[in-house]
């Protein structure tokens, strides 16, 4: 296993996820729907909303999932942060970052991941908007493009902009 690296911006986003007061809130319906539309559109076990602060990944909606957070070290999401555009591993037993990772080789059996990075308007990358499944698989271009849409609004979300005024303003 192969942990993320930190990002060398790492004390502005941790302000910019600081100041958002999100972290540790209750579920809200706005993010929910959000996830509960992935699940089903994607036909995915699991889609999180995830945010990573300085020692896990807190997940403000998830469907498919038990479990609130897991540690930083160990997550997926943690290298999502480190591009600019998706982060998409078709076969987690066939990547080296991943293929020994306890959330792969216990459960959830993670093999497939797909995460869109929350990118807030100062550019800082807070989180992911992610897809996990229990089998490998791969996203077409047009089921990217989807799950690119949903990141950016849950960013404009998470920043207080309209789902409506976000999908506007990424067309």
């Amino acid at each position: 296993m192969i942990p993320p690296t930190i990002p060398t911006n790492e004390t502005a986003r941790l302000k910019s996820l600081r100041e958002l007061l999100i972290l540790d809130t209750g579920p809200e319906d706005r993010f929910d729907l959000l996830t509960a539309y992935a699940a089903n559109c994607f036909r995915v076990p699991v889609a999180l909303i995830s945010l990573v602060d300085e020692n896990r990944q807190w997940f403000k909606s998830r469907r498919g999932l038990e479990a609130n957070e897991t540690p930083r070290d160990v997550s997926f999401c943690g290298h999502a942060i480190l591009q600019d555009d998706m982060l998409v591993i078709n076969d987690a037993l066939n990547d080296p970052r991943f293929c020994d990772n306890p959330l792969v080789t216990s459960e959830p059996p993670i093999r497939f991941y797909a995460g869109g990075p929350l990118i807030l308007e100062n550019g800082n990358r807070i989180g992911t908007f992610c897809l996990i499944d229990r089998r490998p698989r791969q996203l077409t271009d047009w089921e990217l493009g989807h799950l690119r849409d949903l990141a950016k609004v849950a960013s404009q979300e998470l920043q207080g902009i309209s789902a409506t005024e976000a999908f506007l303003r990424h067309r």
